[in-house]
């Protein structure tokens, strides 16, 4: 089974996410990581952003894979890790131009389709019931709206930038994945859209739960 979990920066697909795979015993798969670990290595390689053939070159040979842990899953790039240095606001800030590359989302698309041949997913981002697994078993797109999401990233990180900056961050974001030209976020026909403002975790959590439930029993049933 596959679970694809979508919506914008800051409605809590991560903290849902990885919460949902763990009471499921699904496998937890963080997309943004991802081009978060491609915009990393580039930084590091000095490469330009504006470079799509190199950028696409990155993602290709990166050799991405995730390591669980007790607490989360930790992500290599060959035998570098990259867990803590991809959250850093420089690497946010250019991940969010790598993942407009269609040679990128290309490469990484491949290696996530990958991850269902592992075993039973959790599967997080921006395009994952439209593009990656469009044939996923649940879909579900959270949202809040930009102030919700927003105070949730400043609340994350008060020592980071004021509100006013972090919100003006999120409908920057908002904007550009929205209108990207390759895999815009938006929000699948079929999936189930959970406005988590006023929400808490759990609540979110157990409402995801009980569709990957559902679906399961109404697999069982079509089998038998």
């Amino acid at each position: 089974m596959v679970i694809a979990i979508d919506g914008p920066a800051g409605s809590g697909k991560s903290t849902v996410a990885r919460e949902v795979a763990r009471r499921l015993g699904f496998i937890y798969v963080d997309t943004g990581a991802m081009y978060r670990a491609v915009a990393l290595l580039a930084l590091r390689y000095g490469i330009s952003l504006r470079d799509t053939g190199a950028l696409t070159e990155i993602a290709r040979k990166a050799d991405l894979r995730f390591v669980p842990d007790t607490e989360r899953n930790r992500l290599f790039a060959g035998e570098q890790e990259v867990t803590e240095a991809i959250r850093t606001p420089e690497v946010s800030r250019a991940s969010s131009i790598v993942s407009t590359v269609e040679g990128v989302r290309r490469a990484l698309v491949a290696i996530q389709q990958r991850f269902a041949q592992q075993g039973d997913l959790v599967m997080e981002g921006r395009d994952i019931g439209t593009v990656v697994f469009p044939d996923a078993e649940v879909k579900v797109f959270l949202d809040a709206s930009p102030d919700e999401r927003a105070r949730r990233r400043f609340e994350e990180k008060p020592d980071g930038p004021p509100l006013d900056t972090v919100t003006a961050q999120i409908r920057e974001r908002d904007a550009r994945d929205t209108q990207r030209e390759h895999s815009p976020l938006q929000r699948a026909a079929d999936a189930v859209v959970l406005d988590t403002t006023g929400m808490t975790i759990a609540q979110v959590v157990e409402s995801i739960e009980r569709l990957a439930l559902t679906a399961k029993a109404a697999a069982n049933k079509i089998v038998s």
